[in-house]
């Protein structure tokens, strides 16, 4: 399952647009090329897994909708052959962006099942052994 599907980007970005990023035939074909989109679905699905793997269970069990939007600002991006518009740039910034503060915890997810339990250790450890000097074996020296 990926976080993005071909038809939220076409229901995004239009018919069109996607038919001219994905139509790579010579002469074109004027229709979408699936293996073009599924490739950029999966490198969009890495990138924000990598990001996300520090505090979520990652692939992510259900789809937030702040993913599928990040999902379909990185997918249309890296879509693109040559440099894109600004738009799409500044978008795919800002779903970067977005990424960073969901790592860092700055923005929190609204499937709050996808987050791991903390272990509730620190990593430090502390043994707790008798004291071989005490009050009471001392007494007289003090």
């Amino acid at each position: 399952m990926t976080y993005a599907t071909l038809q939220g980007l076409t229901d995004r970005y239009g018919q069109d647009l996607i038919v001219m990023l994905t139509d790579r035939s010579d002469p074109p074909a004027g229709t979408v090329d699936a293996d073009a989109v599924t490739r950029a679905l999966l490198d969009t699905d890495g990138v924000i897994d990598g990001y996300l793997r520090a505090r979520y269970v990652t692939p992510l069990p259900e789809v937030p909708p702040q993913i599928t939007d990040i999902a379909l600002s990185i997918a249309v991006y890296k879509l693109h052959r040559y440099s894109p518009e600004a738009k799409i740039k500044d978008d795919y910034e800002g779903a970067i962006r977005a990424l960073r503060e969901i790592a860092a915890g700055t923005i929190v997810l609204t499937a709050a099942t996808t987050e791991p339990t903390p272990s509730g250790g620190t990593g430090a450890r502390i043994t707790d052994r008798e004291r071989p000097l005490s009050a009471e074996n001392l007494k007289g020296f003090i």
